[in-house]
């Protein structure tokens, strides 16, 4: 069976998924597989362009009715949230653009929960990749954005300086882990399909947790940035034991972060 599949070239996406692209032993499954950063994939799922990918967890209530969200393959845990950085100081500007990594992000949606959590003026918004946005706010040409993936790692390095923690601040204030991104399937594939696809993704997760190492050839290949050190960062850092299984407190942060977007 042909399926087409959706993911970015982040680290933490390439490890969980690497084996599943290169094919698993007697898979019934041959994968057409896209790569993009995630606000594209984000759109392409909204647009019923893709059978499984890797979308940020805020789109969900807008595709529900097309998609299932998968059990495993996503990006939820501790610790883990976007930045809101600045180029220039230490204090916030309401009065300059905040730069976010794509209108359908969680990093967006964070930005604008904690903006209305600590009762900050009307805020100019403006939206690019997420690698572009780093890129901004390194030559200077943005005062401020939230960076995501790699980036997460490397603005002390770069000279940026940390305004919030978005990720925190919705710890502390949900008391649930950060609910970044899902794996989705399309609900025509049928319950049988879409349960052998969670198999293979778990599986997949499965051969990448019993290599010795954590970044291979393919995942360096692939990634944004060309620190080892980052990519192994990355990878520790987001997967985890909810890339296997969301369980209970995964689906409890899930469900806060819909109830934000439909305004509950």
């Amino acid at each position: 069976m042909h399926l087409s599949l959706g993911i970015s070239t982040c680290p933490n996406d390439t490890y969980i998924y690497e084996a599943l692209v290169q094919g698993l032993e007697k898979s019934p499954f041959e994968w057409d597989v896209h790569f993009a950063d995630v606000q594209t994939l984000n759109e392409m799922v909204r647009r019923g362009e893709l059978d499984v990918a890797k979308v940020s967890a805020q789109v969900y209530p807008k595709i529900e009715a097309e998609y299932a969200c998968l059990g495993c393959g996503g990006a939820i845990g501790y610790g883990c949230g976007p930045l809101l950085l600045s180029s220039v100081g230490s204090a916030f500007c309401p009065e300059k653009p905040v730069v976010l990594p794509g209108a359908d992000t969680t990093a967006a949606l964070l930005f604008k929960f904690w903006h209305k959590k600590t009762g900050q003026s009307e805020q100019k918004i403006e939206y690019a990749l997420f690698d572009q946005v780093y890129r901004s706010l390194r030559s200077k040409e943005a005062v401020q954005g939230v960076v995501i993936h790699e980036h997460r790692f490397t603005w002390k390095r770069d000279g940026l300086y940390l305004l919030q923690d978005l990720g925190a601040f919705w710890e502390e204030n949900t008391g649930t882990p950060i609910p970044l991104g899902i794996a989705v399937a399309k609900r025509s594939l049928g319950e049988n399909v879409i349960c052998k696809v969670e198999a293979e993704i778990r599986k997949s997760l499965e051969i990448a947790r019993k290599r010795e190492t954590l970044v291979t050839p393919f995942i360096d290949k692939l990634a944004q940035i060309d620190d080892p050190n980052v990519m192994e960062a990355h990878i520790r850092m987001f997967v985890n034991d909810f890339s296997e299984d969301i369980g209970n407190r995964g689906k409890a942060s899930l469900e806060s972060l819909w109830a934000l977007v439909r305004g509950e």
